[in-house]
């Protein structure tokens, strides 16, 4: 690839992000304004705005890497990725709108009553936040090396500068018009070489090359236990994904809640045909990246391997600025939900405090990022789904669900999540990239139980520490809003 080009590609979605998120600057006035843009969002503005932060560098990079390398062991990303926005609908989306809260340390705090609990569920949300940053900043290193030469650090550096930019300015208002216009440019991003590509090889009659050998753990019990432990990771992880919930607060009521889900559910199923095609390519006419171990880059090289000439570059150039598109996207959704967080526990909530956390937010993963390197996005991102699922998604669920929930169960239910999820991945990182065995690779099989079972168990042994406000609170979360009638 030409490094002129990526570097203008580069540029420009970087400019394009600046300039919109300086946009909505101009109409962000109120602390509401910065958090949840004061409850105002229409279904298909902030499904698009979801869309973009959701789909990450795991999913514009990972996936097509992941099917290069694995065939179609590699579907359950993207099956899983969609499938819990399923069950989002099903058991979260209405009635954490319903709740009133900015944050989920809010609505923890208001449905048990406790401050320590609040202050426990900042932590995992802070945590799980930063672990999510950093496989985007890598993401932004690898981009940048192979697109244009230069050092690694230029991409995950731009990345944070660029999003800090636009958080400071304008909060959830201008992310919201930023990332709305990103997922589109990542969808085009994606669809439009893989049809050129498509084209240039139905008019050569190119062969495809020796298939790469499948792997063979895929049919062992480990294989089968890695496919259910990833599965349980990405459905279950979703529901506690601090940046995709704080969307469901933008929303004007619990039915906008709703239909969002469901277009974001469509919005997802058409962008995830594209890196499937892209790593299906990949495994037929390019098996070669993956022996040269550039497998997350393939969606990067495609289009310059087989459309040449001016139309290889201006393609290259499109891929390359739909890539910049995830890293910025996804890091300012979560910069923007870890900021509400931490400004309302350190900062007194003002806006003054939300720009300073957006920095904070920001730069202690770039730091992370920085003496770290990875080149498995979408496996790094799945572990951080693993231990979201153990920590934020039963405390979430079975607040919304189960009037027995006590604090003393919710913190404990957390702790133990994230100690044994946590443990799990220190240990597999430890032990290097194919020599942990499958339980410590993929937690999730026995940590999301573990952390469920611990919750309920230290609820019940506390019964009586079940809030007096139970049930106002249940209805709240549970009664339909009455529709808003206006006179005429």
């Amino acid at each position: 690839m030409n490094p002129a080009v990526g570097l203008f590609a580069f540029l420009a979605v970087s400019i394009a992000t600046a300039v919109i998120g300086f946009y909505g600057l101009r109409i962000s006035r109120t602390t509401g304004d910065f958090y949840v843009a004061s409850r105002t969002v229409p279904p298909w503005w902030n499904a698009s705005a979801i869309g973009g932060e959701y789909l990450s560098a795991a999913s514009f990079l990972g996936v097509a890497g992941l099917i290069l390398l694995s065939g179609t062991d590699a579907l359950w990303f993207p099956v899983g990725y969609t499938a819990g926005y399923l069950m989002l609908l099903l058991f979260v989306a209405a009635p954490l709108r319903r709740s009133g809260a900015y944050t989920i340390p809010d609505f923890t705090e208001a449905r048990l009553d406790s401050k320590l609990v609040r202050r426990v569920t900042s932590l995992v949300v802070v945590a799980v936040g930063w672990l999510y940053i950093v496989p985007q900043l890598h993401g932004a290193a690898l981009t940048i090396r192979i697109t244009t030469g230069l050092p690694s650090w230029v991409g995950s550096t731009a990345v944070v500068l660029v999003v800090c930019l636009t958080v400071v300015a304008g909060g959830m208002r201008s992310i919201t018009f930023v990332q709305a216009f990103q997922y589109w440019l990542k969808l085009t991003a994606l669809a439009v070489p893989v049809v050129f590509v498509l084209l240039v090889l139905a008019g050569t009659g190119a062969q495809p090359q020796a298939p790469l050998p499948l792997n063979p753990t895929g049919q062992s019990a480990a294989g089968a236990y890695q496919h259910i432990s990833l599965l349980v990771a990405l459905l279950f992880g979703t529901l506690g994904l601090p940046h995709v919930l704080v969307r469901f607060y933008t929303n004007p009521d619990g039915q906008s809640a709703r239909r969002t889900t469901l277009i974001v559910l469509g919005l997802l199923s058409v962008f995830y045909l594209f890196p499937t095609l892209s790593g299906a390519l990949g495994r037929m006419f390019a098996p070669d990246l993956a022996q040269s171990g550039q497998a997350d880059a393939l969606v990067l090289l495609l289009p310059g391997r087989f459309v040449g000439g001016v139309a290889g570059d201006m393609l290259s150039a499109l891929v390359v600025a739909g890539a910049f598109a995830a890293f910025l996207s996804t890091t300012s959704g979560l910069v923007v939900s870890l900021s509400g967080v931490i400004s309302q526990d350190l900062f007194g909530g003002s806006v003054k405090g939300f720009r300073l956390a957006a920095l904070l937010a920001a730069v202690v993963p770039l730091g992370f990022a920085l003496m770290t390197d990875t080149l498995a996005l979408a496996g790094s991102v799945g572990l951080v789904f693993a231990f979201t699922a153990s920590t934020i998604c039963p405390v979430l669920l079975l607040g919304i669900w189960w009037r027995g929930l006590t604090d003393a169960g919710a913190i404990a239910g957390m702790l133990i999540g994230a100690l044994l999820c946590g443990g799990a991945m220190v240990a597999g990182t430890l032990m290097g990239p194919g020599n942990a065995p499958a339980w410590l690779a993929q937690p999730a099989a026995w940590s999301v139980p573990a952390a469920f079972a611990v919750t309920v168990t230290v609820s019940f042994m506390t019964k009586n520490r079940v809030p007096a406000s139970v049930n106002r609170v249940m209805s709240r979360l549970h009664v339909p809003e009455r529709p808003v009638v206006t006179e005429r």
